[in-house]
């Protein structure tokens, strides 16, 4: 197994190695597309170079993450809605990615990556064909070669007869374990160094985080709003209409008592039909805004309750060893809830998975189901108010949902769970 992913990482450090020649021709023609601006002519190049710098890293971030679990977080700042057409947008444009610091780091990581980390990916790779070359030494070829040119040097080993040239079968060896340690170690060593330049700084990260908090606070306000109205709107047409309907209905009862108690009595009959179903609603409203199993059994008995009363099954596994806090708990529940009722009403699941666990300060959620697939986050869509909502949160949302299925939504949200009311 060892072998196997020393043999993996000195094949991608060849491939890696390769990747500098992208590194140098991105850095040379960006670099004079930047010059080329007070020409004019830069105006127009320089953003599409950037764009293809950017996705050049992006690509290093992949490999990154893939090959050596090395995370590189995204720095970039987002690109303006507002931007104007043609010439004077392109301006803008050119302008506001050259004023991005992640626009600079990007170009300063590919001077370093077509020298240091050129060589660093090379080293990964190297050290095991050279250990190979040992044995292809020894096997004969070491003849034609000292017979055209003398001595032949193997690393330290001059090869010049048949015994040194046995020889060189035990350093072949030495490299090739060289390589099996060295080469995943190398290959890692090549992915620090570029997060060491294209993960965002601490200063870039926390601008990050203020963005984010101001649109998720505007989201969380919207939403409220939104809630309020729902309210509103609930309570007006339903349980005030029928208490309003039941009052002129007993008002009715009253005058009729004498005159008529048969119509008295069917009245009264409609009447607590209605104050009944204006009951349930209310009962139903106050479930909408939280849920009381929420508050009284926790995260864990509320989705297997919401569960239970979804049409698709729904397998439930919930691994909690506390309670997370009360807004976080709420948030979670309705996320859950918006993101089964999509899936029994939209994906053609016969069968869907619930699992909530805490780890490493985080309280992470999967949905899956066997449906047709095909999901996505929109803009006006139901995943986008469950990303908004989490957003409030500083929580994610990400969803894996290729044409066909299965489709798995995973929530996550960072919180700490209390020690008491734990959720099994």
């Amino acid at each position: 197994m060892r072998a196997r992913g020393a043999l993996t990482a000195c094949a991608r450090g060849f491939a890696v190695s390769w990747l500098a020649l992208v590194s140098i021709t991105l850095s040379v023609l960006t670099i004079l597309s930047i010059s080329f601006i007070t020409l004019g002519i830069g105006v127009f190049t320089t953003p599409p170079l950037i764009r293809a710098v950017r996705a050049h890293a992006n690509h290093r971030r992949l490999l990154a993450a893939a090959w050596s679990g090395v995370r590189i977080q995204l720095p970039y700042r987002p690109l303006p809605d507002d931007r104007r057409s043609g010439v004077t947008g392109q301006v803008e444009l050119c302008t506001f990615l050259l004023k991005d610091p992640a626009t600079w780091r990007d170009l300063l990581w590919l001077q370093v990556d077509m020298t240091a980390g050129y060589a660093i990916a090379l080293l990964a790779f190297v050290f095991m064909p050279y250990g190979l070359e040992g044995f292809v030494l020894a096997a004969g070829v070491w003849q034609p070669i000292v017979d055209a040119g003398g001595t032949y040097w193997y690393a330290f080993l001059p090869i010049d007869s048949l015994g040194t040239a046995l020889l060189a079968v035990p350093v072949g060896v030495g490299f090739i374990a060289l390589g099996s340690v060295l080469s995943p170690v190398l290959l890692r060593g090549h992915f620090l160094l570029a997060r060491s330049f294209l993960d965002p700084t601490p200063h870039m990260a926390l601008e990050q985080r203020v963005r984010r908090l101001t649109e998720t606070r505007h989201d969380a306000v919207d939403t409220s709003a939104a809630e309020l109205r729902r309210i509103e709107r609930d309570l007006h047409d339903g349980a005030q209409a029928r208490l309003v309907a039941m009052g002129m209905s007993l008002g009715t009862v009253e005058a009729l008592i004498e005159k008529d108690p048969a119509k008295a009595r069917e009245l009264l009959a409609a009447a607590r039909t209605n104050s009944a179903e204006a009951l349930a609603e209310l009962r139903d409203l106050v479930r909408g805004i939280h849920p009381p199993v929420l508050a009284e059994r926790g995260l864990g008995d509320a989705v297997r309750a919401l569960a239970l009363r979804m049409a698709v099954p729904v397998e439930v596994d919930v691994d909690l060893t506390g309670r997370p806090d009360e807004p976080v708990e709420s948030a979670a529940y309705f996320a859950v809830s918006e993101v089964l009722t999509n899936a029994a009403k939209h994906a053609g699941a016969s069968r869907m998975w619930l699992d909530i666990h805490h780890q490493d300060g985080m309280l992470r959620i999967t949905v899956t189901d066997d449906g047709r697939g095909g999901a996505e986050i929109t803009p006006d869509g139901g995943l986008s108010g469950v990303e908004r909502r989490l957003g409030t949160f500083d929580g994610v949302l990400a969803v894996s949902s290729p044409t066909g299925g299965p489709t798995m939504v995973t929530m996550e949200i960072p919180c700490a769970l209390s020690a008491h009311g734990a959720a099994r």
